[in-house]
């Protein structure tokens, strides 16, 4: 079919199409995995915090206690980010 307008017959805008496609889905995946290393160390520093936050309950420690809630008020700040905005990454390009 010589006009449709859906079928690509130069080699060359082929190829560049398939590069940029290829890149493209490389960047997402990059984005996908980049959010979960976020939202994994986001949960680490909870329960992190969680941790210091009942020892210092265990052993009457005000310090301990408030180390404790900050570590896990900055573990969900850092999940939130990671769910919020690192998937805007991928829009970028």
């Amino acid at each position: 079919m010589k006009g449709d307008p859906g079928i690509v017959t130069n080699k060359r805008v082929s190829s560049k199409i398939f590069r940029v496609t290829c890149r493209m889905s490389f960047f997402q995946s990059a984005v996908g995995t980049l959010q979960t290393l976020v939202i994994a160390l986001g949960a680490g520093l909870s329960v992190w915090g969680a941790i210091n936050l009942l020892e210092g309950y265990g052993s009457d420690n005000p310090g301990a206690k408030s180390q404790g809630m900050k570590q896990l008020m900055a573990g969900g700040g850092v999940i939130l980010l990671g769910m919020t905005l690192v998937p805007m990454l991928s829009t970028l390009f």
